[in-house]
């Protein structure tokens, strides 16, 4: 579905100034920056500040983890993000989720074996994905077990993601080494 190059090539580290350097601080031994960071580093700027309201949606969220990424994955595969899926792949399983749920994620709220809340939070993204909002039934499911500062936090992560899933497949980020993408 993506681009089979990138539009616009990620910095090599050869490359790099010291605001960069600053941004993306290496340590020793760690392996290569991931793509989506090394293309955005061709605007240092623009990095810098979407590093720390990434950084919220993915470290500092009030979200549970794993709801966190239920969303992601689903975002990413609405949009048709190999790149989003397979890193948040990866970072779903750390957090618990299953390779079925993940399969079945695909699939969306209506796939069977999910237990309501998770379903409630697959239709979230999908109302966000399609109208740019979330319906009341959904809503009032989520505000029944969610605090206002997590509702809000869920929004965002959709709508972050969705933004990120937008540039990686408009700027033709690839895999990086070792990622699978979307299910074959």
């Amino acid at each position: 579905m993506g681009l089979a190059r990138p539009r616009i090539e990620p910095i090599p580290e050869s490359e790099w100034n010291d605001e960069i350097r600053e941004i993306l601080p290496r340590a020793p031994g760690a392996g290569p920056v991931p793509n989506i960071f090394a293309t955005v580093a061709r605007h240092p700027k623009l990095l810098k500040r979407w590093l720390v309201f990434g950084g919220h949606v993915l470290g500092k969220s009030t979200l549970p983890a794993r709801e966190r990424e239920i969303l992601i994955l689903r975002t990413g595969w609405l949009c048709h993000c190999e790149y989003e899926w397979g890193q948040h792949v990866i970072i779903g399983r750390k957090v618990g989720l299953s390779d079925d749920e993940i399969r079945r994620i695909t699939q969306g709220p209506s796939a069977p074996g999910w237990d309501p809340f998770d379903a409630t939070l697959l239709t979230a993204a999908d109302e966000l994905r399609a109208q740019a909002m979330i319906g009341d039934a959904t809503w009032s499911a989520l505000a029944a077990r969610y605090s206002t500062m997590q509702l809000l936090d869920l929004v965002f992560t959709v709508g972050q993601y969705t933004l990120v899933s937008m540039a990686l497949n408009t700027l033709g980020v690839q895999l990086d080494a070792g990622v699978e993408g979307f299910p074959r």
